[in-house]
Parts: C-alpha cells; structure tokens; sequence
C-alpha cells in the first residue's frame, strides 16, 4: 500500500512540474468527442451545447482527487452547478492494467457511496478523449461555455496539495470560472497548471 501511495505521489510531483503547453487555449473551440458512460449509454459532446460543460478527469485512488471527494468538496461542487443547469461530465481515462482503472460496475458503485453527483461518468480506457484534451492530471478541469468554446482549463484550485485542510480558503478557479462566464463577464484566470496525479494511459 505504502508503494502504491508513494508511486501515486511521485507521479504527481512529476506532472505538475512538467512546463505544459496549452494545445487547447482558452476561448478556442472544445473538440468533438463521444464516450460511454458507466451504464452504457453514449453522449457526445455535441448534445450539450448551449449549456455550461464542466470536464473532470478523475481517478478515486489518487490522493488528490481523494481530497476532494473524501471531504465531500467535489460532491458539493456537482451538486451546486448541476442544480443551475451545468453539465458535469466525470471522465476516466486510465487504461486496462493500470491503476485508476475502473469497470463501470466499479465505478458506479463509487459514485453511489460517495454520494456523487456527475450528470454522468465517462469510461475512457483507451485514453482517445484524454489525449484529445490532453489531460495530464487527475483533477484536470475544463469549462466549455454554451458556444462549444473553452473558458478555463487547469487546476481545480490554488492549492496544489492533497491535504483536505488545504481546502479552507482556497481559491477554487472552477467556480471563479462559471461565476464569471454565466454572469456574462471575463474569467480573469482562464488557464492554469493542472495539479494531481498524472493520468495512467494504456498502450
């Protein structure tokens, strides 16, 4: 377990210490993707539009992503924007083999006993939605306006640690976002350097 925890950790120190370009910068157009959810139903993005799109990457074994889910900040966040209309879309892209991956049978256990509230969790073991977006780590957030267009990538705030206690004051960059977005002003900070575990593609 201990290996495990260690192996988790380093991976993160190495994803938020790598210089990552922005292939995808803000206000450019979010790209077509379809997956399949954890009860076999298939959305493409393209469904949404017109509505708030919020992308999480996420992997429950990650200490960062455990943070806050454990805290039950990110079940609060889902509840809040889903409840105004907000698209959640939760996305799973390590691949068969390694850590992070889930069965959907998995993961929805997960989502039940975590209380979690995703409009729906998108299974991507081949990793094609992930690269797309090159999604480097677990939180990795996006925010698509309802023109299709991103508006935030990056962090899902200002506090690049896995200690719950971090969350307390923290400047949550994915509500400054749709805050602002929705009220029809600029995000003052559209892009920031994702912070978690790096996302563990298959071959």
């Amino acid at each position: 377990m201990r290996r495990i925890l260690f192996g988790l950790l380093l991976s993160a120190i190495l994803a938020a210490s790598c210089n990552i370009a922005l292939a995808l910068p803000p206000d450019s157009v979010a790209p077509e993707f379809k997956g399949v959810d954890s009860n076999g139903v298939t959305h493409s993005l393209s469904d949404y539009r017109g509505k708030y799109v919020v992308l999480e990457w996420a992997n429950r074994g990650c200490p960062y992503e455990q943070k806050h889910y454990l805290s039950g900040n990110m079940e609060s966040l889902q509840k809040q924007w889903t409840s105004k209309g907000v698209v959640w879309l939760s996305i799973l892209s390590d691949g068969p083999g390694q850590q992070g991956y889930v069965t959907p049978a998995q993961e929805n256990d997960y989502l039940k006993s975590m209380h979690a509230s995703p409009t729906v969790a998108l299974l991507d073991p081949t990793g094609a939605i992930g690269r797309l977006y090159q999604a480097r780590t677990t939180p990795h957030i996006f925010v698509i306006d309802p023109a299709g267009k991103i508006v935030y990538q990056g962090a899902i705030d200002d506090q690049p640690t896995p200690d719950p206690a971090s969350l307390k004051g923290a400047d949550n960059y994915l509500n400054d976002a749709l805050n602002a977005a929705m009220a029809g002003k600029p995000v003052a900070v559209a892009a920031t350097r994702p912070y978690g575990c790096a996302v563990h593609y298959g071959n």
